[in-house]
């Protein structure tokens, strides 16, 4: 006995049948429960999502008898009748189907037409199906739209298209249309897993994962790989086995690429490359799941309630590297992941392609730039300009801005004045200048090249420990900016919000919390202890989760705190979130504060006009 693929196996007989397109089988079957028939119908939709399928139930629908010959039009056809079997079998007289990419001419068209007006031989409707109608002519469309407009009453027809931008308008407007959805990669998982229980075939759930994603929405082809997998496993789904087929990257590599991409270890990065080359791995598939990662961690950082650990084991490392990477660098190396698809064909080693793909990410990260155990992130410059030699002093140029104080300075034009403000201040320093700065002076007078010759000209003096009580020294208001208050971002302190803050900070640092647990205990405000009961605020409902609290109980009670919480929704005053936030503006305005009361900063911003870059102070 030959084999019949899953395809054509487990292909839906009935409507109840029919998995993911649960809006076009209600309002057909409505349609046929209420005897509203349309006269033509249009399925349209990608490949392998059902239109073939749905035009022959509910032709089978328009023709059942029933089992016992006495039945009429119905929305759950019999499947055992003489109408069914032979729609089923394909050699029902009174149902045809034609095939527009290889029957597109008129000729062909009017030959179809001719037995419309014969009545039904065996059926109670003739139907005519015209399978991918949008290949057909438009001297053939233009045969058709008369009949297609009004058919007999006993004649239905229905087409089906996987571009429904190519069929004109004319023939738009005479059918019933319906848009079959691509179904999603949990649909097709769920139905692989009930055809293969039913086949008694051994699967890993990891491989029907990966068989779901790979049909893109098609569940033929989901089948289809699915026959493939068990022929490559000799009757085993195995993920590693299934992920060699596919040729797919290992979910692991593309976890520790973007970690890599995120400390910005371009060696790692590199070495992952050559690995994925070893293994002969696919870098278009190794940039399609980052990009799929990339896209989930991009929700994560804006709504942490898209992640869901118990049904996705990926979830906890997903929020991990969300953490890890700032939302517009994630944000930008998914565009990266996107586009350079399309590069891997132009290089001639799609795997140097892939490594310069991820290297441009980290070509456009901000530089850091470690000062005697602070952090400044640097705006990065033109690199057009080449670096000057050592030693060479680079004139600046229109110094018109830089004229000498007193008669007898030296000539600006020369680039001295500068020069020897610098070694004054090196003999005043003893070292180098170290902290990273620019002005006005380097962005409108001197150049890329300038700037870099310079060599500590354009820097902060390095402070070497952080004073335990900083004091300003005053600066002409022009200059300088008093630094703004700590942003509290509305926290009104309570004493119940120092124990909360407290107990959150002990679970966050242990890692009893992640995810949506975590972020339930950090947005979240303190009411009332009661025994065995704490009240809980939060402001977003998304916040208030079973699972969550479950999670966020667990974790108490393992930190000794045996209660149960109870949350209600609100406006929140205090809760460790705002606690940490105000913290860390503290720790920001105590760093500006003591960027801007250092004399030379204040010389520099007083005779050149230089300005600090916002953002380039960040304390550690």
């Amino acid at each position: 006995m030959s084999y019949l693929v899953l395809a054509r196996k487990y292909r839906p007989r009935n409507f109840a049948e029919m998995v993911g397109q649960g809006h076009v089988v209600q309002a057909l079957s409505n349609a046929l429960g209420s005897g509203r028939l349309h006269h033509a119908y249009l399925f349209t939709g990608t490949r392998g999502v059902g239109k073939t399928t749905v035009a022959r139930i509910l032709a089978k629908s328009l023709n059942c008898v029933g089992s016992d010959g006495q039945g009429g039009i119905t929305a759950t056809p019999c499947g055992v009748c003489q109408a069914c079997v032979d729609i089923d079998s394909g050699r029902f007289v009174d149902y045809t189907e034609l095939d527009a990419a290889s029957n597109r001419s008129v000729d062909e068209m009017q030959a179809l037409l001719e037995q419309a007006v014969y009545k039904p031989v065996q059926g109670r409707f003739k139907v005519f199906m015209i399978d991918e109608v949008h290949m057909l002519t438009g001297h053939a469309f233009n045969a058709m739209l008369k009949t297609l407009e009004e058919p007999p009453e006993y004649l239905k027809f229905v087409l089906a298209t996987t571009d429904p931008q190519k069929v004109p308008v004319t023939v738009l407007s005479r059918c019933l249309q319906f848009s079959l959805r691509p179904m999603a990669p949990e649909t097709v998982r769920e139905h692989l897993e009930h055809v293969l229980a039913a086949e008694q075939i051994a699967f890993d759930a990891g491989a029907l994962r990966l068989l779901a994603r790979a049909a893109r929405g098609s569940m033929r082809d989901a089948l289809s790989l699915t026959d493939q997998a068990i022929a490559f496993g000799a009757g085993r789904l195995d993920e590693a086995m299934v992920r060699q087929m596919l040729g797919s990257v290992d979910q692991s590599y593309v976890f520790q690429l973007i970690d890599a991409l995120a400390q910005g270890d371009g060696a790692a990065v590199c070495a992952l490359c050559e690995v994925l080359r070893t293994h002969g791995l696919s870098a278009a598939s190794a940039l399609e799941d980052m990009a799929a990662v990339l896209q989930r961690m991009a929700v994560w950082q804006v709504a942490a309630a898209g992640v869901d650990e118990d049904s996705d084991p990926d979830a906890a490392r997903i929020a991990q590297l969300a953490a890890l990477l700032p939302p517009d660098e994630t944000q930008l190396l998914y565009s990266l992941c996107l586009h350079g698809r399309a590069d891997l064909g132009l290089a001639p080693d799609e795997y140097a392609a892939l490594t310069m793909v991820l290297l441009r990410l980290l070509a456009f990260k901000p530089a850091v730039v470690a000062v005697h155990g602070w952090q400044a992130t640097q705006e990065k410059k033109s690199l057009n300009s080449p670096h000057a030699p050592p030693g060479k002093r680079v004139p600046v140029r229109d110094s018109a801005r830089l004229q000498p104080e007193a008669p007898g300075a030296a000539d600006p034009d020369s680039g001295d004045a500068v020069w020897q403000e610098i070694d004054l201040e090196r003999d005043k320093q003893g070292q180098p200048l170290e902290a990273v700065w620019a002005g006005d002076m380097a962005a409108e007078h001197v150049s890329a090249g300038d700037v870099q010759a310079l060599e500590g000209a354009l820097r902060l003096p390095a402070v070497p420990t952080l004073p335990t009580r900083l004091v300003g020294i005053p600066v002409r208001s022009a200059t300088t900016a008093e630094p703004e208050p700590v942003a509290t971002a509305g926290l009104q302190p309570t004493p119940e919000g120092d124990f909360w803050h407290g107990v959150v900070q002990a679970l966050v640092d242990s890692a009893a919390v992640h995810a949506m647990a975590r972020e339930l205990a950090l947005q979240s405000q303190l009411l009332a202890r009661d025994e065995g009961l704490w009240l809980l605020r939060v402001e977003r409902e998304s916040l208030n989760q079973a699972s969550s609290r479950e999670r966020l109980a667990q974790a108490l009670l393992a930190a000794g705190h045996a209660v149960e919480l109870a949350i209600e929704i609100g406006r929140v005053s205090d809760c460790p979130a705002r606690r940490n936030s105000a913290a860390s503006q503290g720790r920001m305005d105590a760093a500006r504060l003591l960027i801007e009361s250092d004399p030379f900063v204040q010389r520099m911003a007083r005779e050149f006009g230089a300005k600090i870059v916002p953002g380039s102070i960040q304390p550690l």
